[in-house]
């Protein structure tokens, strides 16, 4: 009986896409596969097993910039049930709404230059959107977590926001997030060599 992931190792290994500056993905239900890809400013992609083909971009592909049609080294992405992308557009300080098809994005949270105020994110990265269109963004350099509802100007700080630091109530570096199903939220604590777990209030 094979012990701890040792069944894995014996697998026959594929490499689906090559050359690629691959830095965030996701998967959805219609059976698609999305990458980031920070090197060349665009979010690609491609059907489960059909990797043999350049993709399709779903969002940026114009080269770098801060215009709408533009990313500047996008890094982790979200994918929502109507396929429209969430983009943490890292290097240009927001957060972008790619929807199916759409030849530019909008600008759901940040977009005011980087900055610690409520209408502004320092290098974005990770991201969550809710079932109520609520969008959960790792405010990296800021040391938070953001809660932005679609439309609005201002965020709202959920988690930190109180300086770099190891106290529970600090975040050092936040990277990567995600929720389980009874909604608590936990936090990749980068330099803190940590996860957080919070009770998120809505």
């Amino acid at each position: 009986r094979p012990h701890g992931n040792s069944q894995w190792l014996n697998q026959t290994q594929h490499i689906l896409i090559e050359n690629i500056d691959c830095y965030g993905l996701a998967m959805n239900k219609n059976e698609f596969l999305y990458i980031s890809d920070y090197e060349k400013h665009q979010v690609r992609r491609w059907r489960m097993g059909e990797y043999n083909n350049e993709g399709i971009v779903v969002a940026g592909g114009n080269g770098a910039g801060n215009q709408l049609n533009l990313l500047r080294h996008p890094t982790f992405i979200f994918v929502d049930e109507d396929q429209s992308v969430y983009v943490s557009d890292y290097s240009n300080h927001r957060v972008m709404k790619w929807i199916k098809d759409a030849k530019e994005g909008t600008v759901v949270a940040g977009g005011n230059g980087h900055g610690g105020e409520f209408n502004q994110l320092y290098h974005p990265q990770g991201v969550f959107v809710d079932d109520l269109s609520q969008i959960y963004v790792a405010d990296q350099l800021n040391n938070r977590i953001m809660r932005w509802c679609e439309g609005k100007e201002e965020g709202e700080i959920v988690v930190g926001g109180n300086g770099s630091g190891g106290h529970p109530n600090q975040l050092n570096y936040p990277h990567g997030l995600s929720f389980d199903d009874e909604r608590n939220l936990y936090v990749a604590d980068t330099f803190n060599h940590r996860i957080q777990k919070f009770e998120v209030i809505l």
